[in-house]
C-alpha cells in the first residue's frame, strides 16, 4: 500500500507544499526506484521482492504520474526542480543518500541526483537526455500518441483487451518486448495510470531542453540499455558512456524500453551490482 507524505519546497514565489505517493518495503541499504514518464511505481514490480531481499526499497510515484499530485504552481517539471523535490522527499522521509535506479525519465532524474551527490550509487535504465534532436522528437511523438490512445479507448475495453496476449500486446508493446508477460490487471492499471497522468503535458513541454550532458565522477553508474527499446534507440548508450566515461554500460537482450517486465532477474541483478 501506498503512503502519501507533503512536504514544503521553496519557489520563486514562496514555499509549496508537495504530495508523493510511494511504497517502503524490505531491508538493508535505501533504494529508492523512479518510473517513466506517464507511468507509476508500480513499474518496478517484477523486480520489487528480489531487490526487497537485500535493500530496503522506496518506490515513488514522480509528482503528477500514479497516486502522486501534480507539482503545484509556482514549480515547473524542469530537472532542477524536480531533483530538488526529490531531495527534499528523501529528507522528509529520512533517506541519506540512498541508491537509486531509474528507468527513462527516472533515469535521467537517477543521473541528476547523482550528479548532485544526493545519492550513493546510480544505475540508470534506458535514461533519457542522451538523444539527438530528431530522436527527441520521435520519442515524444510516440509517447503522445500512446497517451493519446489511451484516451480514445472506453475503460471496458482497455479491460478486455488486457485478458489476452494480443490484447495485452496491442496495448504495451510499444514500452515491452514481452508484453505477454504483465500481468491483465497491471495493463490496465498502467493504461489508466498514462491516461490520468496530470504532469505528462508539462514534463513533454520542459523536456525538450532536457539534456545530459556532465559526467558524474565519485560513485557507481551503470546505464544499461534494452536491445528491442522502441522510444529510446539503445545507440543512446554509446552517448551515455561517452558522456559519463566511467559509467558501467550494459546491454540487456530482449528487452524494451522498461525492462524490469521483460527480464526482472537480469534488471534486479544489475541494480543489485551497482549498489554494492
Amino acid at each position: 500500500m501506498a503512503t502519501t507524505v507533503s512536504f514544503s519546497v521553496d519557489s520563486p514565489n514562496g514555499s509549496r507544499t508537495v504530495s508523493v505517493a510511494y511504497e517502503r518495503t524490505g531491508s538493508g541499504e535505501p533504494l529508492l526506484l523512479l518510473h517513466g514518464i506517464g507511468h507509476h511505481r508500480q513499474a518496478w514490480d517484477p523486480v520489487l521482492s528480489v531487490l526487497a531481499v537485500e535493500r530496503e526499497v522506496i518506490a515513488v510515484d514522480l509528482p503528477g504520474f500514479g497516486a502522486s499530485p501534480e507539482l503545484p504552481d509556482g514549480l515547473s517539471y524542469d530537472l532542477s526542480t524536480v531533483v530538488g523535490v526529490l531531495g527534499a522527499f528523501c529528507e522528509e522521509i529520512g533517506l541519506d543518500r540512498p541508491h537509486v535506479a531509474g528507468n527513462s525519465l527516472g533515469g535521467l532524474l537517477a543521473l541528476e541526483l547523482g550528479r548532485e551527490k544526493l545519492v550513493r550509487s546510480v544505475t540508470a535504465l534506458s535514461p533519457a537526455g542522451f538523444w539527438t534532436e530528431g530522436e527527441r522528437r520521435y520519442a515524444f511523438g510516440t509517447l503522445r500518441a500512446m497517451r493519446q490512445a489511451a484516451l480514445s479507448m472506453p475503460v471496458p475495453l482497455i479491460e478486455r483487451l488486457s485478458h489476452s496476449a494480443a490484447g495485452r500486446t496491442a496495448l504495451t508493446s510499444t514500452i515491452y518486448a514481452r508484453p505477454g508477460r504483465r500481468s491483465p490487471d497491471a495493463v490496465v492499471a498502467e493504461t489508466l495510470a498514462l491516461r490520468e497522468a496530470t504532469g505528462f503535458h508539462r514534463t513533454l513541454a520542459t523536456g525538450r531542453s532536457a539534456a545530459f550532458t556532465a559526467d558524474v565522477p565519485g560513485l557507481p553508474v551503470t546505464v544499461a540499455w534494452g536491445s528491442r527499446d522502441r522510444i529510446l534507440l539503445r545507440r543512446q548508450g554509446i552517448r551515455a558512456k561517452h558522456t559519463i566515461p566511467d559509467a558501467r554500460l550494459v546491454r540487456l537482450p530482449g528487452c524494451g524500453h522498461v525492462p524490469m517486465n521483460d527480464d526482472p532477474a537480469l534488471v534486479a541483478r544489475v541494480i543489485l551490482d551497482t549498489s554494492r
